[in-house]
């Protein structure tokens, strides 16, 4: 299935313990339809010694469901829907619903074009 919801983007949880934090998707998961978001989802873990390796305690993200996150807008920072358009019949690019703005895909926002 496919997924709106890349690496590096900034989104906003929706729903769960996390409510309301907003952070960056650092990896996507799109066969079991997940994302895991830069601090949120924190789990505990105790882990015993092993031989010369002292006993610890670690904190590492778990994955949440991509229905509980959604994006926010680069533009005006508010929680958007996304779709895709074509602009000038060259590149495919996401287009933010309520704002009307198109970014071209990349790692970070290089264009910005209005779309009508």
């Amino acid at each position: 299935m496919y997924m709106k919801i890349r690496k590096w983007d900034s989104v906003s949880v929706i729903s769960g313990k996390d409510r309301w934090k907003q952070w960056e998707v650092l990896k996507n998961l799109p066969v079991s339809h997940k994302v895991i978001v830069k601090d949120v989802n924190i789990v505990t873990r105790h882990v015993k010694k092993q031989w010369t390796q002292a006993g610890q305690i670690m904190k590492f993200e778990k994955a949440i469901d991509v229905s509980n996150v959604m994006l926010l807008c680069p533009i005006t920072q508010k929680l958007t829907r996304v779709g895709y358009t074509f602009v000038e019949e060259k590149w495919k690019t996401k287009k933010y619903r309520y704002s009307k703005r198109a970014v071209k895909e990349t790692k970070k926002p290089s264009k910005d074009c209005l779309i009508k």
